[in-house]
């Protein structure tokens, strides 16, 4: 069976929150666990001269350059904020410190946001976040396994022990997908939770059989040798979306002056970001340590500012497949 926690680790820390009614800290899981340094935006205000402070919840991978090159290009100041940047390990962490008011914004998966709406919790997708690609073995999420391993594709998964960032999320239900399409039998996989750079050391030292990764995780993995056997989001859906900006609803309601300005202010930024992948390799070393070879050689995923909805009910169709909720919610308070 798989290795599943009695409640959900989004929907424990959004009750003890909201129980709370104070602002908490991040929990830390391993040695990527959250960090509570502030990497603040030095844009100068807007041509009114006043601006707007929000903070934002990310995860230090690829997948959430766009924002931070959009603040270098100052399509946030331009629209009169400020942005402080918050990083931490994953949705399940980001979600209730945006329900709490702690961030204005987050960055968190989608099936992360789908749990939340399955328990009533009220956030809003304001725009796209990342996208997958469309072809296997070429996108910047997949499955590895190390050097000489017996397993060599999806279904020989079964029984084993594999990695994930966050149990009980997009990743479990994607690598689940990705196992049942190849015919093989999801159930049987046992599920531990590691942070993505301690899930390559768990690889090569046959403490885990495989593990999920990302960028630029996936490409320090293959140049130490590892191979990947399927990538986990194409197999899904081609252009899954992954990922979403959000905020709260309550926070939408009493300023929709705010989410309209950092929408636009994020598109801009996804459309940057897609039409220039050299600045985006660039950038990346302003928040993360990635070693030259590795973000020159790096699978940049697919920015965009529409939302694949069609993918978005797919995940909520497998999350309630695997367990992971009872129903699937409506989505269109959700989703913008």
């Amino acid at each position: 069976m798989h290795r599943f926690i009695t409640r959900s680790r989004l929907q424990r820390r959004v009750a003890a929150t909201l129980a709370l009614g104070l602002s908490f800290a991040l929990a830390a899981c391993g040695s990527s666990g959250s960090d509570d340094t502030s990497a603040t935006s030095t844009e100068s205000s807007g041509s009114s001269g006043s601006s707007t402070t929000v903070t934002v919840g990310v995860i230090p991978i690829v997948d959430v350059a766009p924002i931070y090159l959009g603040i270098k290009q100052g399509f946030f100041s331009d629209e009169g904020l400020q942005v402080k940047m918050q990083t931490a390990q994953g949705g399940a962490d980001i979600v209730p410190a945006v329900v709490s008011g702690k961030y204005q914004f987050g960055f968190s998966n989608t099936t992360s946001l789908i749990l939340a709406a399955s328990q009533n919790i009220s956030l809003k997708v304001v725009t796209a976040g990342v996208n997958a690609g469309d072809t296997d073995g070429k996108d910047f999420g997949a499955v590895i396994v190390a050097k000489g391993s017996s397993i060599t594709r999806p279904k020989d998964l079964e029984g084993k022990k594999v990695a994930v960032n966050t149990l009980n999320n997009i990743n479990t239900t994607t690598v689940n997908e990705m196992v049942r399409k190849d015919g093989g039998d999801p159930s049987t996989i046992k599920y531990v939770e590691l942070g993505f750079p301690d899930i390559i050391a768990a690889v090569k030292s046959g403490d885990v059989d495989a593990g999920q990764v990302v960028e630029p995780f996936l490409t320090t993995a293959l140049d130490a040798g590892d191979s990947q056997i399927g990538s986990n989001y194409v197999a899904t859906a081609k252009n899954l979306a992954v990922a979403e900006y959000f905020t709260s609803s309550d926070y939408a309601e009493k300023n929709p002056e705010v989410v309209t300005e950092f929408t636009d202010a994020m598109n801009k930024s996804l459309t940057y970001a897609a039409a220039h992948s050299d600045e985006v390799r660039s950038v990346l070393s302003s928040y993360t340590d990635i070693d030259a070879s590795v973000q020159k050689n790096l699978i940049l995923p697919n920015w965009t500012t529409t939302l694949n909805t069609d993918s978005i009910q797919t995940l909520a169709d497998l999350a309630k497949e695997d367990g992971l909720i009872s129903s699937v919610p409506d989505l269109s308070s959700l989703l913008p």
